[in-house]
């Protein structure tokens, strides 16, 4: 387990342990450490309110990351990721469910290290970059039944 990384899951659908190897491959591999780090793993209508509140747009979201240490390499913030909407996305891609959170902890974990979506160029660097480590970090995140 790593140390100041805190894996919330509401609905228990998500494997705290499973999270924590998956951010610990993620780790090694950036080279970044963690001061503080939060994933909590909640439903659209939460992460609705937080984008709402805090980045003033009115719709649900698959992910939202903040970074309060302003560094890109000793992660302080927190990584909200919606359930709901992961499921919705991972049907729309046909992709399994475990897929798709993979992608999103990775895309958070992203945005915490310095990358940016906001532009064509930008998109296209971190979805390359979310690519490759997704293949290379490919983890069962969901509980086993």
């Amino acid at each position: 387990m790593i140390k100041n990384l805190f894996v919330y899951s509401k609905n228990l659908i998500v494997d705290k342990k499973k999270v924590h190897n998956l951010v610990k491959s993620l780790q090694l591999e950036l080279k970044f450490t963690i001061q503080s780090l939060y994933i909590n793993f909640i439903d659209s209508e939460k992460i609705k309110e937080i984008n709402k509140k805090y980045l003033k747009h009115n719709y649900s979201t698959d992910v939202i990351s903040f970074n309060y240490s302003g560094s890109n390499d000793e992660l302080d913030g927190e990584i909200f990721i919606s359930v709901e909407d992961a499921e919705r996305f991972a049907k729309k891609y046909k992709v399994s469910l475990e897929y798709e959170l993979n992608r999103l902890v990775i895309h958070g974990i992203l945005h915490l290290i310095g990358f940016d979506d906001n532009n064509k160029i930008n998109r296209s660097r971190m979805k390359k970059m979310e690519n490759s480590l997704l293949n290379r970090n490919n983890f069962a995140l969901l509980r086993s039944e």
